[in-house]
């Protein structure tokens, strides 16, 4: 076949579609007792959106999004969502959220795309749950953000998490610390990637956080950002310690947990599940106080979360948590004659408008081949309709499991198949 899927993308087919529905219901389930409605934005937004939002800086804009003008207007460029959280934000202003109520909880599922390098649980398009708290700068709105995420991947059974928290900083104390890394780093800078070499006088906390070797070597010694705090931001984080700690949350602190987008404020953490190596981080996030602002709204305190959704299904199949598929009750109607037929599809269709999976032969098989179809798709009825049952007006049930027949009348047999299903 000479067109394929493109790279980094995949087909998910029946078989697979059951283990996506088992976890998007448990998420919805776990926003549900946490308060979030759930929203959905477009997949593609304008550019400047997530130049503005995520930061030209980052790996994300410099080099991951798929970019793109229409034929008709070359001068509009519009960006594949590489995350959710400015969209949300882009939503939040543009639907003048703000103005409506003081605490907005939201929660999203759906595919992000960044042109990465494919590897284990990591795709070019890639879908993504997420959630965001707006109007709250309390560190218990970032503690039950972390709690929820923890919990959730505790209810699916994972073991070996690890939770690690940090504090950024803020735009107080921030310019002061970022002059220390540039301090730190000038004199190693030919030695740095060529990456970082470019991020040292533009985004120096990015180096903390880059996987190259000798980077990681490097930054042995640097200056921690929890020795540069401000006041405001050193108590925000002592308080959310000591309401993770309230809530039996174990954690590690991680002065080297910068993440990967430049709108972060404050409270930044990552939940890993360490079987799945070197692509660990299954969920993550962090505070982001001024991108409502960033993005021309009025100041609003926020923290949001995201977790990639391939990668946990990775993480669950590992432990063997996923569910054995559930074979639903269904029912075959055989017809043995073109009078039959006509009243096989007739039953058909009356117990399907009661929600009953039913089929029928279309391909004029024989009452063997029927048989063997029922039994490939796990039947448990089968109804038999012929010459002799239409001029009886009755049908015969057959029980497949136990090869048991019984006969009921025409007029009684979708409440018999529907008593029979529903129980």
């Amino acid at each position: 076949m000479a067109i394929r899927k493109p790279r980094g993308t995949q087909d998910f087919l029946p078989e697979q579609i059951g283990n996506w529905h088992f976890i998007e219901d448990r998420m919805r389930k776990i926003c549900k007792a946490y308060g979030f409605s759930e929203i959905r934005t477009p997949v593609f937004e304008d550019t400047k959106l997530f130049l503005r939002g995520i930061g030209e800086t980052t790996d994300v804009v410099s080099k991951e999004m798929y970019t793109f003008s229409t034929s008709d207007d070359k001068e509009q460029s519009f960006t594949l969502r590489p995350e959710n959280t400015a969209s949300a934000v882009r939503a939040y202003l543009e639907n003048k959220v703000y103005g409506k109520e003081a605490l907005t909880k939201w929660y999203y599922m759906g595919s992000m795309f960044r042109h990465d390098k494919p590897q284990a649980g990591r795709y070019r398009e890639f879908h993504q749950f997420g959630a965001e708290v707006l109007g709250s700068q309390s560190p218990v709105v970032d503690s039950e953000v972390i709690c929820m995420v923890v919990q959730l991947l505790k209810d699916f059974g994972l073991q070996d998490l690890n939770v690690e928290v940090n504090s950024v900083g803020c735009p107080n104390c921030r310019p002061a610390y970022r002059q220390k890394l540039i301090e730190f780093f000038e004199p190693k800078k030919d030695q740095l990637c060529p990456t970082c070499q470019e991020r040292l006088y533009k985004n120096p906390l990015r180096i903390l956080d880059c996987k190259n070797e000798t980077c990681k070597a490097l930054s042995v010694g640097a200056p921690e950002i929890h020795e540069h705090l401000c006041e405001e931001c050193h108590a925000h984080f002592e308080e959310l310690k000591a309401f993770l700690h309230a809530a039996g949350i174990q954690y590690n602190l991680n002065p080297r947990l910068v993440r990967g987008l430049d709108y972060y404020t404050k409270t930044a953490f990552e939940v890993q599940y360490t079987p799945l190596g070197a692509q660990s981080a299954v969920a993550g996030g962090g505070r982001y106080d001024g991108l409502v602002e960033e993005l021309d709204g009025p100041h609003t305190p926020a923290i949001g979360f995201a977790m990639g959704m391939e990668r946990l299904l990775l993480a669950l199949e590992k432990q063997g948590l996923l569910p054995e598929p559930i074979v639903e009750s269904s029912v075959f109607v055989l017809a043995l004659g073109e009078a039959a037929k006509v009243e096989a599809f007739k039953i058909c269709q009356a117990l399907r408008n009661e929600y009953i999976t039913a089929e029928m032969d279309g391909q004029g098989k024989s009452m063997k081949a029927q048989l063997k179809y029922a039994n490939k798709i796990n039947a448990k009825y089968v109804i038999i309709l012929g010459d002799d049952e239409l001029a009886n007006k009755e049908a015969i049930i057959r029980f497949m499991e136990s090869s048991e027949q019984e006969t009921v009348s025409l007029d009684t047999l979708v409440n018999r198949i529907s008593s029979l299903v529903k129980g």
